[in-house]
């Protein structure tokens, strides 16, 4: 694989990445950084072993299962930004590691942008020429994708728990962020499903 479309790729992956959405606000909103981001890893890996399996693009053609997809996904951005409106958030408030992990897998796995992005974008950047199969290709795109949410959401969350810590009253508010922007999100996509 060359060298040059991998490169391309993890810069245009690092910038949609870098864009605010569900990703941000969870990691934000969430109350231990570690759990969070690795059940987005899952979730995004989850979606590179479909795309690369060949998966995500029947997934994709299927106006059903993208319609059933993008109701879990923006129901589960409501009710998760809803509970995080609700919780009374202490400035380093403490959550079991198995339920973050598991409402990371379910933020990026049910997002069905997330989707879309793998299906559209990862064959763009594979090469059928190449001495690799494009299954491994898109396995390797996925992957880099992978990495860079780990490295830059590992950032984020480090950063604004530095912050917290400082100003106890910005962990508040950037959960009170968090929550609200999951509940927009998830109505967004519901909206943009049903009204696009």
């Amino acid at each position: 694989m060359p060298v040059s479309a991998l490169a391309a790729f993890w810069l245009l992956s690092l910038l949609l990445i870098a864009v605010p959405g569900p990703d941000w606000a969870f990691v934000l909103g969430a109350p231990r950084v570690l759990p969070a981001v690795a059940g987005l890893a899952a979730g995004y890996s989850a979606l590179t072993v479909l795309v690369a399996a060949g998966v995500g693009a029947l997934v994709a053609r299927s106006a059903v299962a993208m319609t059933a997809l993008t109701v879990a996904g923006g129901g589960y951005l409501i009710w998760h930004g809803a509970r995080t409106l609700v919780r009374r958030p202490g400035p380093l408030e403490r959550a079991a590691t198995t339920g973050l992990f598991r409402q990371g897998v379910a933020v990026s796995a049910l997002n069905p942008k997330g989707l879309l992005l793998f299906v559209a974008l990862l064959p763009q950047f594979s090469r059928p020429s190449s001495a690799w199969p494009v299954w491994l290709q898109l396995a390797a795109l996925g992957l880099t994708f992978v990495l860079t949410c780990v490295a830059f959401y590992l950032a984020l969350g480090s950063v604004s728990r530095a912050v917290a810590a400082a100003r106890p009253g910005v962990a508040a508010w950037t959960t009170r962020l968090a929550g609200a922007a999951m509940l927009g999100l998830g109505a967004a996509l519901l909206v943009q499903r049903f009204t696009g």
